[in-house]
């Protein structure tokens, strides 16, 4: 391991708000910052974390608190997975080794946890668009604090990031935007260059003289010329040293960039932002993911989101022997699959490695797309693509699918396209909470006409599921499955299509139990535990949460008094309410009595999914003993006729 230098006198134990770090000199702050880098690496270690994002800022953070003061100043966090530094500085720091566990602190900014979180977040780009409302909303109520929003290279470029800079341009709030730059390198010219610039733009003593002589020269319409003149040489001097064209065209005064591990430098800069910031304002910093532990600097996709290691060696803590993701199955059958089968492609959103496309991406350069954190955009080039014949094979994480609703009604479902969508991290994720829990595509997706909605039990059915897709169903296709590893089971060197139905995987008698997805593992535990319990359930794989096989779902509502549906999705329009809503169109001699199982209508906390689902009265035997009151009254009937 990389050993950070750290003083024996501990800053950081004296520090428990933004107001210890004030009291500290400028000279400091960097003794600070090397310590919550040791103390950080020290516990993400042990709980797993967002640590390669977050040891890259660590140095800004300090600066930011420094400089504002919060939480009467409003810090924004874009995503929130570089938050760890923010949340040890504004009084978390004893609870940070509960970090992502269930009951403790959370990975994100989560606004009920702490007054310091200026707004929940998780997903990318929306910082700006929040900043700029409170900024709107300080200036209507005549407040005078600042709203700073930080936000990522790679979120900068999200449809609604660029939403938010176009409004905030036209706007002219006074609010700042620091842009964490981390795949930019300064050349030592244009570095030395833009920071003596930067430093003179950022004054305050400028930025009053300029303005009172802005307003003088208005008067008058040789000072309106001069005016012209001043502002062309201006903007001509900043294109010529800095990168930030863009952002002045857009109304957005531009400044940087700067060294992002540079504390003093950063303080300069923001305590002169914070007493003079009369128009929106970007200041552009370049940080390095990883800042000062070595293996998340050589690797930090590796250590952007990262399990439990080892400090010394870098190496991730594994639990044994484990059957491959259900990720790593898509990506090599998707590798198998576009062997011989040249029209398919495949889309990405930021996630090739989350998504396990990084084989298919070497090993099909041409035909691999990954379009940035730019969801939206994905789903409508993938109808492009469908309209020239190919085969768009779409992989995003469920939470990520809800942003793209009206592009699958608008561009894919209304032409009836043939994409494939592949939704990995479906039901419960663990450890990331409610901002990231797949908890509601089936119930948004469902309502969309012509689409087909499948889940598969386990990998092999997965593999069967996606030649399914691609060869032998037409129109938009949804195939989701969970987070983590896959059941073990063999197999199929060649996956042939499964059967468009559900299939019954053992008959019983009164009483059926309908599991859809990987939830079915749990559904056999259940039937074998009601067994013990002398019981004989039926055992249905449903495969499909739509279109719904009418003829099949008659027959078994019409055999059984009592059906209990199984998902991994919310109850709230999910599988289970559809098979309620087709129970009315059937004409029944006599409907069943329901019982769906499945996420309640409640945001789901952080925490290990096993813990999860227990608490949630969704492991095997609570389910058991829920079904065992249920069928209570079964018995109580048939010991009456």
């Amino acid at each position: 391991m990389q050993r950070i230098k750290v003083s024996t006198t501990k800053l950081l134990e004296t520090i428990n708000s933004p107001l210890d770090l004030k009291k500290l000199p400028v000279d400091k702050l960097p003794q600070v910052a090397d310590e919550i880098r040791e103390f950080m690496i020290d516990v993400v270690s042990r709980t797993g974390g967002h640590l390669a994002p977050s040891l890259g800022v660590i140095d800004l953070t300090v600066a930011l608190h420094y400089c504002y003061n919060t939480p009467t100043d409003k810090i924004v966090w874009d995503v929130g997975h570089q938050a760890y530094a923010h949340k040890i500085l504004t009084g978390r720091r004893d609870q940070f080794h509960t970090i992502r566990q269930y009951g403790g602190l959370s990975g994100f900014p989560r606004h009920s946890e702490s007054e310091y979180d200026a707004l929940s977040a998780g997903h990318a780009s929306t910082s700006i668009s929040a900043a700029l409302g409170m900024a709107a909303g300080r200036d209507l109520k005549k407040q005078k604090h600042s709203v700073v929003a930080v936000i990522g290279d790679g979120s900068l470029g999200g449809g609604l990031a660029l939403e938010g800079l176009n409004n905030l341009g036209s706007m002219a709030t006074g609010m700042t935007i620091v842009l964490n730059d981390n795949k930019m390198s300064i050349s030592k010219n244009v570095g030395a260059i833009s920071r003596y610039l930067t430093r003179v733009l950022a004054d305050k003593r400028y930025n009053k003289i300029k303005s009172e002589i802005w307003d003088l020269l208005g008067g008058s319409n040789v000072g309106k010329n001069i005016r012209g003149l001043v502002s062309n040489i201006d903007y001509t001097l900043k294109n010529i040293v800095v990168p930030g064209k863009l952002f002045e065209d857009m109304g957005i005064r531009y400044l940087g960039p700067i060294d992002g591990h540079n504390i003093s430098e950063m303080v300069e800069i923001f305590r002169s932002l914070k007493d003079f910031t009369p128009a929106p304002t970007l200041v552009h910093v370049i940080t390095k993911k990883g800042k000062g532990y070595s293996f998340a600097e050589n690797n930090a996709t590796k250590y952007h989101g990262i399990g439990r290691f080892s400090k010394d060696t870098g190496d991730v803590i594994k639990c044994g022997t484990q059957a491959p993701t259900y990720s790593d199955i898509f990506g090599k059958t998707l590798v198998e699959m576009a062997s011989s089968r040249p029209d398919i492609v495949a889309i990405t959103a930021a996630m090739r490695d989350g998504t396990k496309l990084s084989e298919f991406n070497e090993a099909f350069p041409q035909r691999f797309f990954d379009v940035g954190i730019a969801e939206s955009h994905a789903v409508t080039f993938a109808a492009g693509l469908a309209l020239k014949g190919m085969k768009p094979v779409v992989a995003l994480y469920s939470t990520f699918l809800q942003r793209t609703y009206d592009q699958l009604i608008h561009d894919i479902a209304l032409d009836d396209l043939h994409v494939i969508f592949c939704i990995d991290r479906a039901g419960l994720v663990g450890d990331d909470g409610p901002t990231h829990h797949g908890a509601y595509d089936i119930s948004f997706l469902r309502t969309i006409p012509g689409v087909t909605i499948m889940a598969p039990r386990d990998e092999n059915q997965l593999r069967r599921m996606m030649v399914t897709a691609v060869d032998h169903l037409k129109g938009p296709v949804f195939i989701r499955y969970p987070r983590g590893c896959g059941v073990g089971v063999e197999l199929d060197s060649n996956p042939e299509a499964i059967e468009t139905t559900p299939e019954i995987i053992s008959k019983g008698k009164n009483i059926a139990i309908i599991s859809i997805g990987d939830f079915f593992c749990t559904a056999r535990s259940v039937c074998d535990a009601l067994q013990q319990k002398g019981l004989s359930p039926t055992l249905v794989d449903a495969r499909f949460a739509k279109p719904l096989d009418i003829n099949f779902y008659r027959k078994l509502f019409s055999e059984n008094r009592f059906i209990v549906t199984m998902e991994n999705n919310s109850l709230c329009g999910g599988f289970g309410s559809s098979l309620l809503e087709l129970t009315s169109t059937l004409d029944l001699e006599k409907v069943p009595k329901f019982l769906n199982l499945g996420l309640p209508d409640q945001f789901v906390p952080h925490g290990d999914s096993a813990l999860l689902y227990k608490e949630l009265k969704l492991d095997t035997e609570s389910i058991t003993e829920r079904i065992g009151r249920f069928t209570g009254l079964l018995k109580a009937e048939m010991e009456a006729a």
